[in-house]
């Protein structure tokens, strides 16, 4: 069973922003990690949270609040 439930976030960035968008991620307390990547997306962040949602709200509330961030997209983790 999963203790947690967890969301890998891709995540676009206005061009120039995704320095600022990749810090201010990662000082959330729900982000396990997050990294600048190449792609169509410019940071990849895994967020995790006891509920689904909890996460849907950090998700629309905080994440989607960053200056800078112009899409994101989100792929829940299931057990198989």
């Amino acid at each position: 069973m999963v203790d947690n439930v967890r969301a890998y976030l891709l995540i676009e960035a206005s061009a120039g922003e995704g320095n600022n968008v990749l810090e201010t991620v990662r000082a959330m307390p729900a982000t396990v990690q997050a990294d600048r990547v190449t792609g169509p997306y410019d940071v990849v962040a895994v967020l995790e949270s006891s509920d689904l949602d909890q996460l849907g709200s950090i998700i629309h509330d905080e994440v989607q609040a960053v200056p800078g961030i112009t899409r994101t997209m989100s792929c829940l983790r299931f057990e198989a």
